[in-house]
């Protein structure tokens, strides 16, 4: 959010409040700057975005990636998003957590989500969504209520352009059978009442143009395709009355998007704009064919750094990007040349981009489609992808000599998803915190701190913790009445049978020495039950201990690494600069 959705005013540094200090925060309040707003001083806007607050007010609608999928082991206050919550008072919600604060609620609980909404659905597949499909089996449980007898689940609704095999994707994610998809298929595929593809009469299509070239380097073949479309643009541009008209038709062609494949290929197109691309453009009005008087170029000059929307910007520089790509070019604040990787695949939807370079063929055909169709949105200003294909390259080489054909059914081309939650690399990687999130939340003695110490009363009451996960398991299996699929619940129910038996032997050791066992490191001294795939501490401690390794995130896979700079003579960079 860049501006106060109440009155539209722009945020500004004095409007992000950090509370009760900035020494020791607990929240982050968000004020409207204009003084006349009714979210200004002190009035806060409803808006929260540290975990903590959110825990405790809850909020009817919650905005969050998968990763946060992780904390469900680690944070016992997460419970509280599934309703176990018995208590309330002024402040917000209360449950196993925190005892003894605020007043009873009327109800035994409050109740879970009843809606999700999933977007970019061909995203969460391959490791990512293997390992949400995992962590989904606890969601899914925890977020089950009884009514009138019967378990009632939550709607979901996942949404995507580019999938294939969505149907296997769904049952191994969410374990839902029945898929509904909208709009639906009518009986004709141009019109299915709710969407009606138009013709090129009709409506102006986007248009790909593939460029390759024999013996030559794909980085010159890349000068001369940003020369030319950047020239033209500017003598289109000012041929249509430039920036003295309200509506230039040439706008959108004014910004060049480049797209590539890699961070390493970007980084060296970026030296090229900012050098020979640079400098070359103010003389290309020169160039002219044979006969001609007045050539298709005129010269140019663009600003020195082109904008980059990649990884390695930090958050407030894309936004700041994002707004200017919005701006018409005869703004002050316009963009010449922007450069991009897939980041820019999902979550760029500006209508006035109509110009796009890819730098070689992406590595899959969904990726292809979405980020090419980031420009053409407005089909009165149609879009062009110019895509820049290395015949040393047999896939290159194979879309270009078949580019046509490729283009006018690409989207017969978009790969099938792969997800499997429950093979044997996915169960060593997460089964641990998914069934000690779903013990946890799903049994109230379980769920404080120190509640790992309950396992030695509570363990003949947590078995169903092992039947939801072995159910789990055979249910979303491809052929739930194969043997293969009887094996694999088997198999993942002695691994929650051990995980439970292991659990308390260590609580058990603990207790009989005088000593808790908690989930993680949150009170006082007792030993904790869950670490971190990396955690050195893990070296000193029995095997069995390794058996409750858990992700912080869904992402985690690699250690950070530290660089010590030394100069040629092995003194420290830091030491040097210091004499």
């Amino acid at each position: 959010m860049e501006e106060c959705p109440w009155c539209g005013t722009k945020f500004k540094s004095n409007s992000f409040q950090l509370v009760p200090n900035t020494d020791n925060p607990t929240d982050l309040r968000v004020n409207c700057a204009n003084r006349r707003c009714e979210f200004s001083r002190g009035n806060s806007l409803p808006i929260l975005s540290v975990d903590e607050p959110i825990y405790r007010r809850l909020p009817c609608f919650l905005i969050a990636t998968v990763d946060k999928f992780a904390a469900m082991p680690w944070t016992g206050e997460v419970g509280a998003f599934f309703g176990n919550v018995n208590r309330v008072d002024s402040e917000g919600f209360y449950g196993p957590c925190d005892m003894g604060t605020g007043r009873p609620l009327p109800v035994d609980r409050l109740p879970p989500p009843d809606l999700v909404i999933q977007d970019e659905l061909h995203l969460i597949s391959g490791p990512l969504g293997t390992m949400v499909g995992l962590y989904e089996t606890a969601l899914d449980s925890l977020a089950t209520v009884k009514v009138d007898g019967k378990e009632v689940r939550p709607k979901i609704i996942a949404s995507t352009a580019t999938v294939r095999r969505a149907l296997s994707q769904i049952r191994s994610l969410f374990n839902r059978p029945d898929v509904d998809v909208f709009p639906p298929p009518g009986p004709d595929i141009r019109d299915s009442f709710f969407a009606r593809t138009h013709s090129v009469k009709e409506s102006n299509a986007r248009e790909y143009v593939g460029i390759a070239a024999q013996g030559r380097s794909p980085k010159v073949i890349m000068l001369r395709v940003y020369l030319t479309l950047l020239s033209a643009a500017q003598k289109a541009y000012d041929a249509n009355g430039g920036s003295k008209v309200d509506v230039n038709p040439a706008d959108p062609y004014m910004t060049l998007l480049g797209y590539f494949n890699s961070l390493r290929e970007l980084g060296g197109a970026r030296r090229l704009i900012e050098d020979e691309i640079r400098t070359q453009l103010t003389g290309r009005g020169s160039r002219k064919r044979l006969g001609e008087t007045d050539g298709v170029f005129k010269d140019r000059t663009i600003a020195y750094e082109p904008v980059e929307l990649t990884s390695r910007v930090s958050t407030d520089k894309v936004s700041e990007a994002k707004r200017r790509l919005e701006q018409a070019f005869k703004e002050k604040d316009r963009v010449d040349v922007a450069i991009a990787t897939n980041m820019i695949s999902v979550g760029l939807d500006i209508t006035r981009l109509g110009l796009m370079v890819c730098f070689g063929q992406p590595k899959t055909s969904s990726e292809y489609i979405q980020a090419t169709s980031r420009v053409g949105r407005d089909d009165k200003r149609p879009g062009l992808v110019v895509t820049i294909l290395n015949v040393h390259r047999p896939r290159d080489r194979s879309h270009y000599e078949r580019f046509a054909a490729f283009h006018e059914s690409f989207y017969r081309s978009v790969e099938a998803t792969s997800v499997t939650p429950f093979s044997p690399r996915a169960l060593d990687r997460g089964l641990a915190g998914t069934f000690i999130a779903l013990a946890r939340h799903g049994h109230a003695p379980m769920t404080p701190p120190r509640g790992a110490t309950e396992i030695l009363k509570e363990m003949p009451r947590l078995q169903f913790a092992v039947e939801q996960l072995a159910n789990r398991a055979l249910e979303t299996h491809s052929n739930s009445s194969s043997p293969e699929a009887a094996e694999l619940r088997q198999k993942v129910a002695d691994r929650c049978k051990d995980l439970l038996d292991t659990w308390s032997t260590i609580a058990k050791e603990l207790h009989d020495t005088g000593g808790a066992l908690q989930y993680q490191t949150e009170t006082g001294s007792a030993q904790r039950l869950l670490y971190e795939f990396l955690n050195p501490e893990l070296k000193n401690l029995p095997p069995r201990h390794k058996k409750f390794r858990a992700n912080r995130s869904m992402r985690d896979v690699e250690p950070s690494v530290n660089l010590w700079l030394k100069t040629i003579d092995g003194v420290d960079i830091d030491a040097e600069e210091d004499q």
